[in-house]
């Protein structure tokens, strides 16, 4: 089995968080979106992971010490690592087929932008899976439609007219991910154009129209991670799940003086609390330094310090500065605020 993760965006409606760090290597609840995603996929697909191919943008901030962290993730999976470049944002279809040298055999394709929480049991008799979501404003997503059979016969974008509930969360397994190639492939060849871009769904439909058998999967969570209010959201959400799974979530080499901990939280190591109350649902990157404050509902990444705050559905990036009274607030990596 292998993995092919599309990541090369530049994740705009997260700034400021995303100006100096790609969007998947945010943290959530102590792990960045993309190691928990594969990580996640790999423990419900429940088979050995062969490769993982993550297609990357430019060089300039998709660095080498992106595709560092990327690969000590596939090491840890035990599986080879394949690093594709887009050079180009022309879209869904057209990132996937960056990666064409690994688009061969059984496959998951997974959007960096999500995470789930789902029981994968794959319909080995399909030739995909698409998995969903039901949703209460299906105008805003791509949705599926099924028919009695319970198999996709449809796949539209934000319908204005009512087709389905069920969302399209932007993960798929193709039994052999060559046949998307192929039609995808085609699609480039004839210049195939949606909205402006090469898109994964009409390669899908020209699978469908050749009788390919297409089935849903369904997942019991699907969060977001596309600004920073969703993010915050998603870390809370996330950090539930993490605390009724038994995770350690607070570093042994956490220090705290005069300190209380509402958890659940995430504290990374040789975090220091002095004089505050975290929590619940804050998740704080290593070597942050957190005083006279109180804290609930946020996300501070790493070598952070942060004194006479109080805040609530906060995200503060890396090397951040911050001494303050606002409560809501989304300062970016590299900030001082005194």
């Amino acid at each position: 089995m292998k993995i092919i993760v599309p990541m090369a965006g530049r994740g705009s409606r997260l700034r400021p968080h995303t100006l100096t760090v790609p969007k998947p290597l945010i943290p959530v609840a102590g792990k960045p979106i993309v190691h928990r995603l594969v990580s996640d996929i790999a423990k419900v697909l429940g088979e050995p992971i062969e490769e993982v191919a993550f297609i990357l943008g430019d060089p300039a901030f998709f660095g080498d010490d992106v595709v560092s962290s990327l690969k000590e993730l596939t090491k840890e999976l035990g599986a080879k690592a394949s690093i594709y470049r887009q050079d180009q944002p022309l879209g869904t279809g057209h990132a996937i087929m960056s990666a064409k040298e690994s688009l061969t055999g059984p496959a998951v394709i997974a959007y960096a932008d999500t995470l789930i929480r789902a029981e994968f049991n794959l319909d080995k008799s399909a030739d995909s899976v698409i998995w969903v979501k039901q949703v209460e404003d299906p105008q805003a997503y791509g949705v599926v439609k099924l028919n009695d059979s319970n198999e996709i016969v449809e796949l539209a974008e934000k319908p204005k007219d009512f087709i389905s509930d069920l969302a399209v969360i932007g993960i798929y397994y193709f039994k052999d991910v060559a046949q998307l190639r192929d039609e995808l492939q085609f699609v480039l060849d004839n210049q195939i154009i949606n909205g402006g871009e090469y898109q994964i769904n009409d390669g899908i439909k020209r699978m469908m129209q050749k009788g390919m058998k297409f089935v849903p999967g369904k997942v019991d969570e699907w969060m977001d991670c596309g600004n920073k209010n969703v993010t915050v959201e998603t870390n809370q959400r996330m950090l539930r799940f993490l605390e009724s799974d038994g995770e350690q979530l607070i570093s042994n080499s956490a220090e705290q003086h005069n300190a209380n901990i509402v958890e659940p939280c995430f504290i990374g190591d040789n975090v220091v609390l002095k004089n505050c109350t975290v929590g619940p649902f804050v998740s704080v990157g290593a070597d942050t330094v957190i005083e006279n404050s109180t804290i609930k509902n946020s996300l501070i990444q790493s070598n952070s310090k942060i004194s006479n705050a109080n805040l609530d559905n906060a995200m503060i990036g890396n090397h951040v500065v911050y001494d303050g009274n606002f409560e809501t607030i989304s300062i970016g990596d590299y900030s001082v605020l005194e």
